[in-house]
């Protein structure tokens, strides 16, 4: 039996870098482009609408996203376990990255009436996409020792804002175009499902060329032993996530506030279509402001930690995530909603970037990717709850989108009262060991 080899001493050379971070730059067009700034609104707006009232189409495409994060949540500890000791991380990569273009390309043919289809495709899309995440993830230790991994992380993360941007640029290019000839919603949105498909496809060639597979295969064995490791794994994580009090009430507060930023993301271009009448123009020139804005939130509340801790940033992040729903619930002209849109985008990108943050002071040495994983399987989870309860609330108020956005103040709300409950220095020091005692708790 061989082992994998341990955490490299030095960086991957930077052609290597490059590629695996060229990942993000190629699948961040899926979640821009399709959770996020047009196919979303498109399923509630004209795919399911000549069947559906909006508060129904709103709830069955929560149920599709929640469909697809259930299932990664159950899948990942077994694809995982099955990748590491067969050491074949990229092919299982190279099959999701093919899946996910296929069944993305394929939703161009989707328009009204075409419900089942639509929600089977944006299954099996978005479950190829979100696996592939966490194969690309797995290949962080591989090419960067520890001390080097934040860096080029953002250096992935930072490329994953650009190529959304591109990608959703490219896409308001056409939309403008097409607009000005005539064109109706199920004539133009195909098309920019292609760009997104094709843009996946290219931008991932790096990637597979020059990202290489540096672990070696472990004994081979069965499906049901893959299935029993998979998740004697997860529970063995589990155990040591609960020595560590602070890690394990942080992952907790992360899950209840990843409730509220998930429904945000995945029905932010519904709500401003439905409610504040914006057209697919409109919102994809929203969702631009958003990167933006998420980028630069993430750089400068990124310092600000360095400087008054990460609880205290999450803070900050967390009550502006309260003062932007509690905006938009109150909006009715589309130049304040504008705000709430950049209000969104410097929380998105600072709660995130935080977020993963307090993960990694909280996590011992040599464990990092053990509690990363439970930091995942946090906003997956996240990711099936808040958005069936916000679509479970449009449906049952019979479409009041304003109502259910209040469930996403509650998220905010709950999170920062467990928030309370963590204590940072006692979190690193259990972690790490002592450190400054001036630092906020």
């Amino acid at each position: 039996m061989t082992t994998r080899p341990a955490t490299p001493t030095a960086l991957a050379p930077r052609k290597e870098r490059f590629a695996w971070a060229m990942y993000d730059f190629a699948n961040s067009g899926y979640t821009t482009v399709i959770l996020t700034a047009v196919f979303n609104s498109y399923f509630v707006g004209v795919i399911a609408a000549s069947d559906y009232s909006n508060g129904d189409a709103t709830l069955l495409w929560t149920i599709a996203i929640a469909i697809a994060n259930l299932v990664v949540l159950l899948t990942a500890p077994v694809i995982g376990a099955i990748a590491d000791y067969s050491a074949n991380k990229k092919n299982f990569l190279g099959f999701t990255t093919v899946g996910c273009v296929l069944f993305t390309a394929l939703l161009a043919i989707t328009g009204p009436g075409d419900v089942a289809l639509a929600m089977t495709l944006i299954v099996l899309s978005s479950l190829m996409f979100f696996t592939g995440e966490n194969l690309i993830a797995a290949f962080l230790p591989e090419i960067s020792p520890p001390e080097h991994m934040g860096r080029l992380s953002a250096y992935g993360w930072t490329l994953g804002y650009l190529g959304g941007l591109l990608v959703l640029g490219l896409c308001l290019i056409y939309v403008q175009w097409a607009q000005s000839q005539g064109y109706e919603a199920q004539e133009f949105v195909p098309v920019t499902v292609l760009i997104v498909a094709a843009a996946f496809a290219l931008a991932s060639l790096p990637t597979f060329i020059w990202l290489q597979e540096r672990a070696q295969p472990q004994t081979s064995l069965r499906f049901s032993a893959y299935i029993r490791e998979g998740y004697a794994r997860l529970r063995d994580t589990w155990q040591h996530a609960r020595r560590y009090q602070d890690l394990f009430r942080f992952l907790i507060a992360l899950m209840i506030y990843h409730c509220g930023i998930n429904t945000v993301v995945v029905l932010a271009a519904v709500y401003a279509q439905q409610v504040m009448g914006f057209e697919t123009q409109d919102t994809i020139m929203l969702i631009l402001v958003v990167n933006i804005t998420a980028a630069i939130g993430a750089f400068l509340f990124g310092q600000l930690q360095d400087h008054i801790g990460s609880k205290r940033t999450l803070v900050i992040t967390l009550l502006l995530w309260v003062a932007a729903t509690i905006l938009a619930y109150f909006s009715h002209e589309r130049s304040s909603f504008w705000l709430v849109a950049n209000l969104v985008g410097l929380a998105l990108g600072a709660s995130q970037s935080a977020g993963r943050a307090m993960v990694g002071l909280f996590s011992p040495p040599g464990r990092s990717g053990e509690f990363f994983g439970l930091w995942g399987l946090a906003t997956k989870l996240a990711a099936v709850i808040g958005p069936l309860v916000y679509g479970t609330l449009t449906s049952i108020t019979a479409g009041d989108h304003r109502t259910a956005l209040l469930s996403t103040t509650v998220f905010f709300l709950l999170g920062l009262l467990a928030l309370s409950l963590v204590n940072e220095r006692r979190g690193r020091q259990a972690a790490h060991g002592p450190f400054r005692q001036d630092l906020a708790t």
